[in-house]
């Protein structure tokens, strides 16, 4: 299985998720209160240490925390998941960021780290991105970043409300990956980083 790297750059640096950034990730989902959003995986303040040790406990998933640099402290996290090496196809998923961090330079960033990370050091073929068919904000951000939507598997994943939902399932290939690494470095450049 896939080892983390600590990954940085722009003011933001991904590293190993671990118990010791359970007070700032609580404070993080507070700020928005995010565990309230139906449709994502945030966790209540009080569940982080039960969020970390469920990341940890899952064979096929390898978790990232994301870090501010300018003032240390953790503000969401995100993680590789569905981790196939054969077939050298992984997702990125698990991912929130404190509410006054959307919108900004935070996730193009990460995304950039990562997928150059997938594609160019550990030479995976495909990354899979999913989410839940009410998250338009989440689907948009997706499809910002240049993947294609594969399509909607219905009725797989069940929301923190009970109900029963439809998954979008997006991905890019490493033969994509040149022209959108391009976009995005473009798009870091707007935002002045």
């Amino acid at each position: 299985m896939l080892d983390l790297p600590t990954l940085s750059s722009n003011g933001i640096i991904l590293k190993p998720l671990m118990l010791t950034h359970a007070n700032d990730l609580a404070q993080a989902c507070q700020d928005g209160e995010l565990w309230k959003i139906n449709e994502t995986s945030v966790p209540e303040p009080d569940k982080i240490i039960d969020y970390i040790n469920t990341a940890h406990s899952m064979p096929d998933r390898k978790a990232f925390v994301v870090i501010d640099e300018s003032n240390g402290k953790a503000i969401g996290t995100t993680s590789f998941h569905d981790i196939l090496p054969t077939s050298k196809r992984l997702e990125i998923g698990y991912t929130w960021y404190a509410k006054s961090y959307w919108r900004t330079h935070v996730n193009t960033i990460c995304k950039l780290m990562l997928l150059t990370y997938i594609f160019e050091t550990l030479n995976y073929q495909t990354v899979g991105w999913r989410t839940d068919i009410d998250n338009h904000r989440s689907q948009q951000a997706i499809e910002r970043l240049g993947a294609k939507k594969d399509g909607v598997i219905r009725g797989n994943r069940v929301r923190r409300d009970g109900v029963i939902s439809d998954t979008v399932m997006y991905s890019m290939s490493k033969d994509e990956w040149p022209k959108h690494k391009i976009k995005l470095i473009e798009k870091l450049a707007k935002h002045g980083k």
